[in-house]
């Protein structure tokens, strides 16, 4: 709708251009009934399905008021104008309001209004968010001395009675803890108590309950950026960083794990009343994939692990003598589903980061590996419905396969994970290849 808009928008502009040019007149009493009809039609469409009010349209909505507003005073005043027709003053309007036009409506067209993939569960779901402080560690990408805040945020089923499973999320390398809401939402329709973590200074962006703002650390992006290209770290450097990087994300999965089974037992809030500690899976995309496996590792109560398009970091293990990596000997015994982009299925026989992913690693063989043949990395998020135009640019092209269909059969298939697992229900028999 926003790049609808925006060519109709342009195309006005142009061709009423053309049309004083061509008279030699300026045409302003028209100009001014078309500005006031324009955002009379515009009110309208935001009270109809066509237009759903929300950010991307309120920059629109002030510019299409002011002109209406210039317009209408323009009529009232009718004032006749002695001015002599300027075919460069008209060109040079022209311009101007098409500039403006591409502003106001580039958060239309950068965001496009999208349909939400589909809620299969009986389950309403309720949302809710949490700051939670953890008084043993400092933060170690500032000097003030504050303790680190980690931001979480509660899918859960609001309308139900009774204990659900836990899953925790983890986001990608600089993603937010939003990064897979139609997931999130599914899965609580159906059931489970979903809380995705906000990693600060990993995150893109995370706001905290007392207005405290964190974005993404500019020397950590520029290593994840640097670790992705070939030439610019030795290996040894990469393990270093894998080491620092993952030793972060697992103490804040830990550490709010912890929490949530602490309150569970100890706070009377609804949520953590809805919890059954006794069923704990986890799950990530990309780096948060990586940190989810190696909590697999790590604890006895994860009783189910979903990695979706990340390397087996906790498996690698880093030779010196030669200089690269092989995969650790030692069978990983949780449930493990994987779920991969042709972005990572191409690298599992080339790139050394992956060598404990290969299929034919014997201590993964009880997991299972899907391929969504066609996927780009972040096909597994929802970004590619909220900003198409982002997601082609950061990573590197348009995927082939359908978004809708990719995010909501990932969806289905974490869900029947899950119910298997975690609740005992059905069988889980994946397909190989979607």
């Amino acid at each position: 709708m926003g790049t609808l808009l925006l060519l109709i928008a342009l195309t006005f502009e142009i061709a009423f251009a053309i049309y004083c040019m061509a008279t030699k007149l300026d045409h302003k009493k028209i100009k001014n009934w078309i500005r006031i009809i324009v955002f009379i039609a515009f009110v309208l469409l935001t009270v109809s399905p066509l237009i759903v009010w929300s950010f991307r349209w309120v920059m629109l909505g002030i510019l299409l008021f002011l002109l209406a507003v210039k317009g209408a005073i323009a009529l009232i005043r009718n004032k006749t104008t002695t001015q002599k027709y300027k075919t460069s003053k008209v060109v040079w309007k022209s311009v101007i309001m098409l500039f403006i036009f591409v502003f106001a409506l580039a958060p239309a067209v950068v965001f496009p209004q999208h349909k939400s993939p589909k809620v299969t569960g009986e389950y309403r779901v309720s949302t809710a968010g949490f700051t939670y402080i953890d008084k043993n560690r400092i933060e170690e990408f500032t000097d003030t001395g504050d303790n680190r805040f980690v931001n979480v945020e509660f899918w859960y089923p609001e309308n139900a009675g009774g204990k659900y499973p836990l899953l925790v999320f983890s986001h990608g390398a600089s993603g937010i803890k939003a990064s897979n809401t139609s997931t999130f939402t599914e899965l609580a329709s159906h059931g489970y108590v979903v809380v995705s973590i906000d990693h600060p200074y990993h995150s893109f962006y995370t706001k905290s309950a007392d207005g405290k703002v964190a974005i993404i650390n500019n020397d950590y992006n520029q290593e994840v950026s640097n670790a992705n290209k070939t030439g610019v770290y030795t290996n040894e450097k990469v393990d270093e960083l894998i080491q620092k990087w993952m030793k972060l994300r697992t103490d804040d999965m830990n550490f709010v794990i912890d929490t949530i089974v602490k309150n569970a037992k100890n706070d009377n809030n609804p949520i953590y009343q809805k919890i059954d500690t006794e069923k704990i899976g986890v799950f990530g995309h990309s780096m948060g994939g990586a940190a989810s496996v190696w909590l697999g590792r790590e604890r006895d109560d994860i009783r189910a692990v979903v990695n979706i398009d990340a390397p087996f970091f906790s498996d690698l293990v880093y030779k010196k003598e030669l200089n690269d990596f092989v995969a650790r000997s030692e069978a990983f015994t949780t449930p493990l589903l994987n779920i991969y982009s042709d972005d990572v299925w191409g690298q599992l026989d080339s790139n050394s980061t992956y060598v404990a992913n290969k299929p034919t690693n014997e201590n993964f063989k009880d997991a299972y590996t899907v391929h969504f043949k066609g996927a780009k990395h972040l096909s597994l998020t929802d970004l590619p419905l909220f900003s198409p135009i982002l997601a082609t640019m950061l990573q590197g092209g348009k995927a082939k396969i359908d978004n809708y269909y990719c995010i909501e059969t990932a969806n289905e298939l974490i869900l029947e994970f899950f119910d298997n697992t975690l609740k005992g229900i059905g069988h889980f028999t994946p397909e190989k290849t979607y």
